[in-house]
């Protein structure tokens, strides 16, 4: 039990006293000893003065503000732990290297990454989500959380200005400390979205295999295409390429060679992008355990109740007194 107001609990022994003094009247005779005994009588009285003890009490109770303690129930539902990792860079603000979809014109990629991620949150119930977003450094948007509210909020932000460069491995860096400290649901998951790749450094390389493994991570990489972009599945860069590889061929290769489930997807506008969040949806459709928060009551509004109704019987005594004093002769 909590109270919103707890030093007003010092003014509950003022409730006692109904109890503790006597009513004027009841000394108003010349000569006690000449009263019949009454033992109804003063039994009534002593329920009275309960009464009114009970309404007082309850009075300041109820400005205390009582309410029970929040509670948190672990269930079994269908769900992850998804950090997502959303690519900030100045080139976010283009458009899809394949025009627009659905009559959206001109829509840019951070504009349709934000619509589409915010679809898939709110169909998804018992997720946990972290959000965050990198340019030339990662931002810590938001922890693992499963309010939506904040999710949404947070995703919502990251169709804002951007900034130049693009920092992968510092982005995934941040996303992987959001699950450092949250004990493992059983499916956990980091969304890379981002239009480019940086070249990662050989250190941070190794980092990230052994963070990914560690923590249990699977990692899916969504490309959304610049137009004239490369293709991080052209079959020329597999085999035999003399040159050095495009920064996007050469993450997208080590990514393969990860000890951690990995999966990567090439968008060239607003559907296939759809396409690959949906496909990322049915893949993190697994049983996990989560914690749910059950608000605590308010008890404000029952403290009220009952003093008002012990105010109210009080009140119908003391007319039926005046009423029983009106009649006699």
């Amino acid at each position: 039990m909590g109270f919103a107001h707890p030093l007003l609990l010092w003014l509950l022994p003022l409730a006692a006293l109904p109890i503790l003094l006597d009513r004027a009247n009841s000394r108003g005779y010349s000569w006690v000893a000449m009263l019949p005994s009454d033992p109804l009588s003063n039994l009534i009285g002593l329920l009275l003065k309960i009464l009114a003890a009970i309404s007082l009490f309850c009075i300041i109770l109820g400005l205390a503000g009582p309410h029970s303690l929040e509670q948190k129930i672990q269930r079994i539902g269908v769900g992850a732990q998804i950090g997502m990792v959303i690519d900030r860079s100045a080139s976010m603000d283009d458009p899809f290297s394949g025009g627009t979809a659905e009559g959206r014109v001109g829509e840019t990629k951070s504009v349709a990454a934000a619509r589409i991620m915010t679809d898939f949150v709110s169909k998804r119930k018992n997720d946990m989500i972290g959000v965050v977003t990198f340019s030339n450094s990662a931002m810590y948007v938001l922890p693992l959380t499963d309010s939506r509210e904040a999710v949404l909020a947070a995703i919502s932000a990251t169709a804002g200005n951007s900034l130049f460069q693009t920092n992968i491995g510092g982005g995934l860096s941040s996303a992987v400390g959001l699950f450092e400290h949250v004990p493992d649901s059983g499916s956990r998951a980091i969304i890379l979205i981002s239009d480019g790749a940086g070249r990662v450094g050989a250190e941070v390389q190794q980092k990230l295999r052994d963070w990914l493994e560690r923590y249990n991570l699977s990692l899916y990489w969504v490309v959304l295409r610049q137009p004239a972009g490369i293709d991080i599945f052209d079959p020329k860069y597999q085999d035999h390429y003399e040159e050095m590889l495009p920064s996007e061929v050469e993450l997208y290769n080590y990514f393969k060679l990860l000890r951690t489930p990995f999966h990567a997807y090439q968008a060239e506008d607003p559907k296939s992008l759809a396409a690959a969040i949906a496909d990322i949806n049915q893949k993190e459709k697994k049983p996990i355990k989560y914690m749910q928060r059950i608000p605590g009551h308010d008890y404000t509004q029952l403290c009220y109740f009952i003093a008002a109704f012990m105010i109210g019987l009080l009140l119908s005594v003391k007319y039926f007194e005046l009423r029983t004093w009106n009649t006699k002769p």
